[in-house]
């Protein structure tokens, strides 16, 4: 599987170039499957949902020109044969991750059993994420965010889904699909938290690699080989 990891989705030229590059075929060729889970954590999630999904949000995502365009909301796979899903996820080009809170999103992928999918894709799979959705990959716990919110001052808190077995056990854990973590929306103008000075604090106290990206950066992640596309401004830091 291939990692395009964002801040804000399909935000300029060189995001979208790296894309296309990353399917090997036009959008307009390719199928894709947006996940929405991640924004539930937030109050209004439903209908930013259904912004993502429409392809109005502020993170250009679903509105690219895809072939085939499907949904696959993770809190309704558990209830669900995996027969009529997991044929969906192998055969798509795109899995789309919309933004949002991570460890909620990150609850679901394993309740629903994509955790373990995801792994197993097939190498010509391109994960696209945005914001939360790009964070859910990284090795980032519960812990390394205290006193350091993401995305919102009432950070909803996937630790008080588990008990305390789970914590022991570290499943209050992302996924650590990529060996570096990373901080979107650097120094954006209504989030004060993402600022360059505090973020640098931060990632003093990180024991994995970081990057720092704003609104016009992504990352690529290819057989473990990270490459930045900008025509904005990041910053790395190695502990």
């Amino acid at each position: 599987m291939k990692f395009l990891l964002t801040s804000c989705g399909m935000s300029n030229g060189s995001i979208r170039n790296t894309l296309v590059d990353l399917l090997g075929k036009p959008i307009a060729e390719s199928s894709a499957l947006c996940i929405p889970t991640a924004v539930y954590a937030y109050p209004g999630g439903a209908a930013m949902a259904y912004q993502l999904i429409r392809g109005v949000a502020a993170s250009p995502l679903c509105e690219l020109g895809w072939k085939s365009l499907g949904v696959l909301e993770l809190t309704a796979l558990p209830s669900i044969k995996e027969d009529h899903w997991v044929p969906l996820v192998q055969e798509t080009d795109a899995l789309l991750v919309g933004g949002g809170d991570p460890f909620y999103l990150c609850y679901w992928m394993r309740q629903s059993g994509l955790a373990d999918l995801l792994p197993e894709l097939a190498r010509e799979t391109v994960y696209v994420g945005v914001s939360g959705g790009s964070m859910v990959v990284t090795p980032i716990s519960g812990e390394q965010y205290d006193g350091i919110d993401p995305l919102d001052p009432h950070h909803w808190r996937v630790s008080v889904m588990l008990d305390q077995a789970d914590l022991q056990t570290g499943s209050n854990r992302a996924l650590g699909l990529v060996d570096f973590t990373l901080y979107p929306h650097l120094d954006h103008p209504s989030m004060p938290e993402a600022s360059l000075a505090n973020l640098e604090r931060w990632a003093a106290g990180v024991d994995v690699p970081v990057y720092l990206i704003d609104d016009q950066t992504a990352l690529t992640v290819i057989d473990g080989v990270v490459e930045v596309v900008s025509e904005g401004h990041w910053k790395r830091f190695v502990s």
